[in-house]
């Protein structure tokens, strides 16, 4: 699915023109980005969870070179599923994870 295929879906089920389903996606698209640069969580129950991670500096290798090279330390936005979204596409824990196990003894 697409950005477009979004403002499609969008517009068609709460009556709006195209355009303004799309300011309503790129307002929370935009509300999710300046969160994320504040370093808040963006928890959208149950669907999932955006968050910011911290890499640490590491060492690594050009691969054209095979030289090394210093790689920064730095941010990065993640996404977390939640448990309705991990359900929903069978990625849940099923019956033969540990959790279970231990739930069942």
């Amino acid at each position: 699915m697409t950005k477009a295929d979004l403002i499609d879906v969008v517009a068609g089920e709460v009556e709006l023109s195209k355009r303004q389903a799309g300011e309503v996606v790129d307002l929370i698209l935009e509300e999710i980005k300046t969160a994320l640069q504040k370093g808040d969580r963006v928890a959208l129950t149950p669907f999932g969870s955006f968050v910011v991670r911290s890499r640490k500096a590491r060492e690594g290798r050009n691969p054209k070179t095979g030289e090394k090279i210093k790689i920064a330390a730095r941010k990065v936005p993640a996404f977390v599923a939640g448990k309705s979204l991990k359900d929903a596409v069978g990625g849940g824990r099923s019956s033969n994870s540990k959790s279970a196990k231990k739930k069942r003894k």
